[in-house]
Parts: structure tokens; C-alpha cells; sequence
């Protein structure tokens, strides 16, 4: 599952794990002893230049190999002939549920949660 980025109004940067595309807008933090506070989400320490509406495409860590081996997995989806985009770090880019589902088949991988 994704780890999702929160920031507080001080600036601290708290990480939370949701499943994609269950992220919340804002979590409430409550210490004990402290009052509650508000983190709201940030895209910015995700590294994402914007959320996208639609939420594709989808950079997935999960099927990700190591950076070491992005040349191969690159590879792997032309031979398969499914178009797949890898970061420098070893994940695959996926552009539609689709598309995601085409290339996790093509790795014999299969996604319980995917409802399909």
C-alpha cells in the first residue's frame, strides 16, 4: 500500500499508509496530553506536482523492482508488448486501471484488491 504524506500547520511532515486511492484529504492528529491538530495532505512531500482528478497515472513502488534492475523491467513490458513508462528508481508508471492490470498480468502478478 501507498504511504501518503501529511503536513501539519508547524510544518511537520507526517506519513500515513492508505490503500490507493483511499488517501483523505486531512487526518487529525491527537497526542495524549495534546490538543488535536489538523495535517492536510501534501503532495509536495509525496513528490507529486499535483493530485490528479482521475487518480492515473499511478507511479506503483509496490510492482517496483530494484533501480538496478529498471532497464530490465522496461524491457520486460516491450517484449510483452504492453507500453510501460519505469522511473529511474525501478517503478512503473501506470497510465488506467486497464493498463495496470494488462502489465501486472504480463509480470504474473495479480492484485486481490483490484475487484476485477
Amino acid at each position: 500500500m501507498p504511504v501518503y504524506c501529511y503536513e501539519t500547520e508547524d510544518g511537520t511532515i507526517i506519513e500515513r499508509v492508505f490503500k490507493a486511492g483511499d488517501a483523505p484529504k486531512q487526518i487529525i492528529l491527537s497526542d495524549p496530553g495534546e490538543a488535536e491538530r489538523v495535517a492536510k495532505r501534501s503532495f509536495q512531500a509525496e513528490g507529486v506536482k499535483s493530485a490528479s482528478p482521475s487518480g492515473w497515472p499511478m507511479t506503483c513502488c509496490a510492482s517496483g523492482v530494484n533501480a538496478e534492475q529498471a532497464g530490465e523491467l522496461r524491457s520486460h513490458f516491450a517484449e510483452k508488448g504492453i507500453p510501460t513508462e519505469v522511473t529511474k528508481d525501478g517503478d512503473p508508471i501506470y497510465t488506467s486501471s486497464a493498463h495496470r492490470k494488462k502489465a501486472l498480468k504480463a509480470r504474473g502478478f495479480h492484485d486481490k484488491d483490484s475487484y476485477s
